[in-house]
């Protein structure tokens, strides 16, 4: 990683589901972690068990709010920027709440680094940016037109990190995520990811809602191939500076065949889980139809090779959710 290794490494958003992640992983590699978050989406129960751990601290903070933002990113090492307002869905109901956090908050960023003199920027793109491209896999430079306001922020977010990188010498790194899973994502509140809405419909015995058909494709990604490409970005070269990566396992199957899964899984715990039917509603705006990365130039690039296969990232999380979520 550029920079001092002794430095903290800040994580934004430090406290929802991929970055409380990110925060294990980073300390088990032996970094100290500096973890911001305003709480909004994230969760203090996702980080209570680093608490008093040695090298993690935790800030209460925005990264709309400049002054807190600079004050959290001083001396540290690097920065992973996981800090957003998910959910294409919320960004089409409240646009400017997405612009204000997604994009806002990113130029923030930016910003401080730029005063700070901070180099390494990892941050989290999505594969939103794909839009209505038909083309399959989702290969990096064949975007289509975005189809929600948090698709723009995020290609936003792109475009500005490569400027800073051109302007400033800012060495930003993006990382376009494809539908990260796993345990204590959270399956509450009206913008809930699918898998653990689903798993927590099953739970209760009530048909899971599938917008649309349900033969829509995703790439789901086990988080831990998200913390293991983190991991990899913070220390690639910096003739890596200002691209842009897929980070999937590479595969895809469609929403009935991910609930067969689920009710596979759970019903070894609770056998009526297997006869739950399934509920239909209308097709969500903004919602791609086929998704399927094509991971190769983060393979050839970053060294990402994915650990977890989606049965085996089912394999972790399910037992999980059973647990804790019954």
């Amino acid at each position: 990683m550029p920079g001092d290794q002794r430095s903290p490494i800040l994580v934004t958003g430090g406290a929802g589901f991929i970055g409380s992640h990110v925060c294990d992983g980073l300390l088990a590699a032996g970094h100290s972690v500096r973890c911001l978050d305003n709480l909004a989406t994230g969760k203090l129960r996702n980080i209570e068990h680093l608490q008093g751990v040695e090298g993690f601290s935790f800030i209460q903070g925005d990264i709309c709010n400049l002054q807190q933002l600079t004050a959290a990113m001083d001396g540290v090492g690097a920065v992973v920027h996981l800090a957003a307002l998910g959910s294409v869905p919320r960004s089409i109901a409240f646009p400017l709440e997405s612009e204000a956090a997604n994009l806002g908050g990113f130029l923030n960023l930016l910003e401080a680094a730029r005063k700070l003199g901070l180099k390494r920027i990892v941050y989290a793109s999505s594969s939103s940016v794909y839009g209505d491209s038909p083309l399959l896999p989702k290969k990096e430079g064949r975007e289509g037109n975005a189809l929600s306001p948090y698709a723009v922020t995020k290609a936003m977010n792109e475009a500005y990190a490569k400027l800073y990188g051109r302007l400033f010498g800012l060495e930003a790194i993006g990382l376009r995520f494809f539908n990260i899973f796993g345990e204590r994502q959270d399956p509450e509140g009206a913008y809930a990811a699918a898998i653990p809405k689903f798993i927590r419909a099953l739970l209760k015995h009530e048909p899971p809602v599938v917008n649309g058909d349900g033969l829509q494709t995703r790439d789901f990604t086990y988080v831990g191939n998200a913390v293991q490409a983190v991991q990899r970005a913070l220390e690639a070269p910096s003739d890596r500076a200002g691209e842009v990566f897929n980070i999937a396992y590479g595969d895809s199957c469609n929403l009935l065949e991910l609930l067969g899964k689920l009710q596979e899984r759970l019903a070894r715990i609770d056998p009526a889980i297997s006869k739950v039917g399934v509920k239909h509603a209308p097709p969500r705006p903004g919602d791609v139809r086929a998704s399927h990365a094509d991971i190769s130039k983060a393979n050839e690039q970053l060294g990402y090779a994915p650990r977890s296969s989606v049965n085996e990232g089912l394999d972790r999380a399910v037992p999980w959710y059973a647990e804790h979520w019954r």
